[in-house]
């Protein structure tokens, strides 16, 4: 049967109509369709989002690799210049640097007995700013180890977790903490100090409290406790020290603390030789450093930078213990029988030049109540180096050993000696009236004339006279271990006015110290040989070996003769004349019985600060002795300021500082048994 007819397939455009196995013409290429378009439009699509892909990531390894850089130049930066600073504030925060504190050293007399030592004790002291903070630390610590405690018991207990505190109640929690702390601290301190013999008024419970609460990195809680406790406290109480402190002791109270001096809470020498000697006594202290962890706990093995203190080394002075005693407490008597403003007076060995003693009244007491005895009038001042004033007569002695070295004159020589004399215009009279008188050179000084000692002194000359006074130290320092010394006033020979050379040879016109005075004395006792007043024996450092020096200045003023001559001449003040009185010095009825003595007494007005002018009721009383004269041991120089009356009980013994002289060279020829003198000839000093 015949299939229906369909329609077959047209042939597509340019395809062959004819039959399978026919020859094909051929045929048009072949236009894409759809789908190749769309995937042609994904492949490009994709591409695309691959490219930007690839632009996404390398802006983001861009970005990384900043960032890395940043990062690293900060850590670099940090490291390199940041780092040294940073471990040098981490190593400041952990390391404590101790020190160990140099012994001040001993000031002994001549003797060796004991007048300035260090006794140790230590100091309770804290940083209140670092204490508060290591408290909270510890606190802080203290609370988070108790919270893990109940959090560990609850689970355990399968009960909930305790609350926690907020930032709030913590601060306050350690603030309560911290404060309870500092006050079981200030109360129980002063009754662990007690202990130690300070007594619970020196140690306030709310001055400490106070103390421990300041916004202060130092604060001394407590001075002057016993070691043992110190240290007790120390280990009772974070952060409490106990610092090494230096007790100077003074064993004699006011004796010889004007030479002495004293020394500040700090150590350093205030007055006198401790402030002269203070790189001698102080030493070098010692240190070490260590770290300590934020607990306060010392971190084992950072012990390092050890250095040893070297202790001060030890002084022994020329001071004669004892006559300094004698003579402080002879001064103060003086000085109340008296009723001057002051007395003073040195003693000095004759052949050393060495001060065996060196007083002053109103001396302060460094064991005492400092702020009452300063308001009683008291002091730490030294005046017989400080001081100078106004010698008068007691100076005569260098015109009579200068005109004897010159030989002007002899001692047995006559002089017409009238009531008064010109100079340049000035006339000077003596202190009583007389006419005519055939003194001899001893008896010019013996009486103390005035116008017999300007009559040797023109002999003399100026300018030989003024060689003499520098010779012999006026109008310079004598170099004495000690501060504040004054060098007098001595005017320059070129401004010598006519009335200079009539004021000089009898001691006004110039001003020099008690000191200045006794080594004007020692030159003449020593054989006419000056030397330099000293009061340093020797110094013994830490290692016990004694240091040495060149020894004091010496200078050959007059000729052994001359100075002997003059010894013997100034015999003439201490002799007494039984028969009349013509014979007599101004101080003979001050002689020892069994003993020769030379001298002279000194009166000088000071000047009246109102008018400009000497004063007729205001002085300077003086007195320089030699003791033995036949074999000079000691000289002593005495002033008294403004006396009313004698020095002797009662007001007795004139205006004089005779007396003085006396009863030390009395105590001096006993303590030491200087033997007798051979009996001698009097002296002539009148015809």
């Amino acid at each position: 049967m015949r299939r229906p007819d369909r329609p077959g397939r047209q042939p597509a455009p340019g395809q062959s109509t004819t039959r399978r196995g026919a020859p094909r013409s051929p045929s048009p290429k072949r236009q894409p369709g759809r789908r190749e378009q769309v995937r042609a439009t994904a492949a490009g699509i994709a591409a695309t989002e691959k490219q930007t892909m690839k632009k996404r990531l390398m802006v983001v390894v861009v970005f990384l690799v900043a960032v890395a850089l940043i990062v690293v130049g900060r850590l670099a930066w940090v490291q390199v210049v940041w780092g040294p600073e940073l471990a040098a504030q981490a190593q400041q925060q952990r390391a404590r640097v101790y020190v160990e504190p140099a012994r001040r050293g001993a000031v002994v007399d001549r003797d060796n007995q004991p007048l300035a030592y260090t006794m140790q004790a230590r100091s309770l002291t804290v940083s209140p700013n670092i204490l508060r903070e290591e408290l909270r630390q510890q606190q802080e610590m203290a609370l988070a180890i108790d919270y893990q405690e109940r959090a560990t018991a609850a689970e355990a207990a399968d009960e909930p977790a305790p609350a926690q505190l907020t930032p709030e109640q913590m601060n306050a929690e350690l603030n309560d903490r911290v404060s309870a702390i500092l006050e079981d601290m200030a109360e129980n301190i002063p009754k662990m100090v007690e202990s130690a013999g300070t007594s619970a008024d020196d140690v306030d419970s709310e001055e400490i409290l106070d103390k421990l609460r300041s916004d202060s990195s130092y604060q001394v809680l407590v001075r002057n406790v016993d070691p043992d406790v110190a240290v007790e406290v120390a280990q009772e109480y974070h952060g409490v020290a106990a610092d090494h402190q230096d007790i100077r002791q003074y064993p004699n109270g006011a004796i010889a603390e004007n030479v002495l001096g004293k020394v500040s809470m700090d150590g350093q020498g205030q007055f006198g030789f401790e402030a002269y000697g203070d790189n001698l006594l102080t030493g070098v202290n010692g240190r070490s450093t260590e770290d300590v962890a934020v607990t306060g706990q010392v971190i084992p093995g950072t012990l390092r930078d050890e250095v040893p203190a070297v202790d001060g080394s030890d002084v022994r002075l020329t001071l004669d213990l004892d006559l300094q005693t004698y003579l402080q407490q002879l001064l103060e008597q003086s000085k109340a029988n008296s009723g001057a403003k002051s007395v003073e007076a040195v003693v000095l060995d004759v052949e050393t030049a060495e001060i065996l003693a060196m007083a002053n009244t109103d001396t302060i007491d460094p064991n005492g109540d400092i702020e009452k005895q300063l308001a009683e009038g008291k002091d730490f001042e030294n005046p017989a180096i400080s001081h100078p004033y106004e010698p008068g007569s007691v100076a005569k002695i260098i015109t009579a050993a200068a005109a004897l070295n010159e030989g002007v004159t002899t001692p047995d020589a006559v002089h017409q000696v009238p009531g008064s004399i010109d100079m340049a215009g000035v006339t000077v009279k003596d202190a009583w009236d007389h006419g005519v008188v055939p003194y001899t050179t001893a008896g010019i000084f013996g009486k103390s004339s005035n116008v017999g000692t300007l009559m040797l002194a023109q002999q003399l000359g100026e300018e030989n006279f003024n060689r003499y006074l520098e010779d012999f130290g006026l109008g310079q320092t004598t170099g004495v271990e000690l501060p504040s010394e004054s060098a007098g006033l001595l005017p320059a020979l070129e401004q010598w006015s006519g009335g200079t050379f009539a004021n000089l040879p009898i001691g006004q016109g110039m001003s020099w110290t008690t000191l200045q005075m006794a080594s004007v004395y020692q030159a003449i006792a020593n054989d006419g040989e000056r030397i330099e007043p000293r009061i340093v024996s020797d110094v013994r450092g830490a290692d016990d070996d004694e240091s040495a020096d060149d020894g004091p200045e010496r200078t050959q003023v007059v000729s052994p003769e001359a100075a002997q001559a003059t010894v013997e001449m100034f015999r003439s003040t201490m002799q007494s004349d039984p028969q009349g009185g013509n014979q007599s010095g101004t101080a003979g009825a001050f002689g020892i019985e069994g003993y020769q003595l030379a001298g002279k007494t000194g009166t000088a007005q000071q000047v009246d600060p109102d008018t400009g002018a000497y004063s007729n009721s205001d002085y300077w009383i003086t007195f320089a002795g030699i003791a033995p004269a036949d074999d000079p041991r000691f000289v002593v120089a005495v002033m008294i300021d403004d006396p009313e009356r004698g020095v002797q009980q009662g007001g007795a013994g004139g205006q004089s500082a005779a007396p003085i002289f006396q009863d030390v060279a009395a105590w001096l020829l006993a303590r030491d048994n200087i033997p007798p003198s051979p009996p001698a000839d009097p002296i002539i000093l009148q015809h």
